[in-house]
Formats: structure tokens, sequence, C-alpha cells
């Protein structure tokens, strides 16, 4: 029998799953929906049970400035990372749920955590930095990136395609109801549109994106809102929902002859320019800009919109690369399997190293 990699994405109510060959090839994918995680994996388990399933490996989203490579998880492990929560609360918490809910159902099952802010751990220290006190920046106030697992494929993709230059500067637009921008050479991120959590940057689906800090004050001393009630105002009220009051869907806004949709739309390409521009700085040029993610894959008026905007960067040349974020950790989670960093269950509870540290 094959052996095979479960790979679990798990979200607020939803599960998405694929089960991988060692060979990399997905064998079955879906998505379970509920409100209860070990009721929609026990689902996902009964569906791969024929499948000789060796590892499971899980997308976490934050792994903060300790786990910046794939990790087999242990109950430290986990206590680490449920610390970090408060940094991804729409995120983290969901995706410790899902490895919680694989780990009582099969205890004996290695799984690895592969974090989307590793990839951004190769930015110089001054595009990680804020400018606050120093305690702060060391006691991790600082900008990590997000988005990191679609991006480090994106990079592997771009290495097979005829005519890429390694040394080409190359800014990827991962756009989608969460939405992000990212500026690499030579295959490492050299800095990102999201910072020390996943609603700065790019305005979003229902997220704000980045906004004057004083307006938080404004809001909490002029209006009495909580954190609670920014929490929810930017994450949940804001970026494409918020401005057009129609829908988070670009599809729907694009579809929609409304004027507020048209001017979500437009805030939404302006906002991608403005950060395009800035990310060309930090590179000191442009050769290629990558369009992925549902809206960058699928809304050829977002893309050629964009491009247009930024025609006074010169010549660059222009992709859409599908993301495969589910592949990426099928392959850290079979890799570390071959180190032998997966060799035995034995060891499940006894080392919190991130492997590759």
């Amino acid at each position: 029998m094959t052996h095979a990699v479960l790979v679990v994405n798990a979200g607020s109510a939803t599960v998405k799953y694929a089960l991988y060959a060692e060979t990399l090839e997905c064998m079955l994918h879906g998505t379970e929906e509920g409100a209860d995680h070990a009721a929609m994996l026990a689902k996902v388990l009964q569906r791969v049970q024929c499948h000789d399933v060796v590892a499971a490996g899980h997308r976490v989203v934050h792994g903060g400035d300790r786990y910046t490579a794939p990790t087999r998880i242990n109950p430290a492990v986990l206590d680490q990372l449920d610390a970090l929560t408060p940094l991804a609360p729409l995120h983290q918490p969901h995706n410790l749920a899902g490895i919680r809910a694989v780990m009582a159902q099969r205890p004996g099952l290695p799984q690895v955590a592969c974090f989307d802010t590793a990839f951004h751990q190769t930015q110089p220290e001054v595009a990680r930095r804020f400018a606050l006190p120093r305690a702060l920046h060391e006691a991790g106030v600082k900008r990590y990136g997000f988005h990191g697992l679609s991006y480090e494929y994106i990079a592997g993709k771009l290495a097979t395609i005829a005519g890429y230059r390694p040394d080409w500067k190359v800014i990827v637009a991962h756009l989608g109801n969460g939405a992000s921008m990212c500026a690499m050479q030579s295959g490492r991120s050299i800095a990102s549109s999201m910072g020390f959590t996943a609603v700065e940057g790019l305005m979003m689906g229902t997220r704000s994106g980045a906004i004057d800090p004083g307006v938080l004050l404004y809001l909490m001393d002029e209006k009495g809102m909580s954190s609670r009630d920014l929490a929810r105002l930017l994450y949940k009220e804001s970026g494409l929902l918020g401005v057009s009051g129609i829908s988070h869907d670009m599809r729907a806004l694009l579809a929609s002859s409304d004027p507020h949709a048209q001017a979500a739309i437009e805030l939404f390409v302006y906002r991608i320019v403005r950060e395009a521009g800035s990310l060309a700085a930090a590179l000191g040029g442009l050769d290629a800009l990558v369009f992925t993610g549902g809206i960058g894959e699928h809304a050829e008026p977002v893309r050629a919109a964009v491009c247009r905007a930024l025609r006074w960067l010169g010549e660059f040349a222009v992709a859409v690369i599908p993301t495969d974020e589910e592949a990426m950790i099928a392959r850290h989670t079979l890799r570390l399997l071959a180190r032998g960093g997966l060799a035995s269950p034995a060891h499940h509870a006894t080392s919190a190293t991130p492997a590759g540290s």
C-alpha cells in the first residue's frame, strides 16, 4: 500500500483537506463544513482510512520567531503555538483545533506544523522593525508577514519558468479574501505588506488593511469602542464588504452596477498599486509581477487595472500562477519524514525544537 500524507487546513467552520502520495500526487481533496473540528476531522479520517496515512501536515498561520521551519508537533510545541493566538486571532485557534482533533483521534500519527510566517524570516532586520521602543521589538512586536506557504510555492514555480533569472526583482500579489503582497529576490522574501498581524497592508474581503493608528484612538476615545469592537470592525466589517456595503466577494462586486461596488474595486486596486510602489522601492526595481490567489487568478479586470497603473515602472513581466499551499505542506511533511524527523511516534512528546533549527 502506498504511503500517504494527509494535509489539513482548518478554518473556523471548514476543514480543507488533501491526501498526497509520496510522489506528491494529490490522490483526493475536499472540504468538510461544520462547527465542531472533532466531528469534521472524524469524517476526514474516515474518508482516508483505506490509505496508509503516515503523517498529517497542518497549515499554521503564526510561528513567531521560534518556529522558522516545518516542525514536529508535540504538546510543548502546541502550547507555544497557542500562546501566539493573539497575533492571529482569526486563524490560529482553528489551525490548532484541527491538530488537537487529529491528536485525539489518531494519537500515534506524527503531525507537522507548516507556518505562514516562516518564509518571511529572510527579510532584513530593517524591514521587520516598527519605530517603537526597542523593548517592544525585543518582546516580539515586529513585522512577521503571512501567506508564506503560498509565496514559497510561487518561488518554486518561478524557478521552473523559461527565461526567469534568480536575480530578478519580483513582486507577488496573493489576492483573495485575505490579500497580501511580497517582494522577492533569489526566491527569498525581502519585504511584505502584512506585518505584526494578518490585518495590515492591503484592503481585503472584510479586513481593513493598513489604517492610521490615530483612527483607532479616535474610535476608542470619541466613539467609546472597546478592543473587541475594534477587532470586529477591522477583521469582519471593513474591506470590500465595508466600502461596498454589498459583499466581500469580488465576483459579486464586478458583476454589480452599484457605484458603491465600483468604489470598493477602485480602492482595492489603488491600495495594491500603492503597495507595489513601496515594494518596488524596497527591491530597487521590478522585473516581474505575479498574481495568485482567488482574485489574482480569476479577476482579469483587477489585474488589468493594476498593470495599467504600474506602467510608470517600465517594462516588467506579468504572470498568473495558481498557488497550491496544500502541495507545499505535503512536500514539507514528506521531507521531514525522509530526514527521520517523524521516525517514531514514541518521540511524540519529547522535543519542542523546530526541525532545521
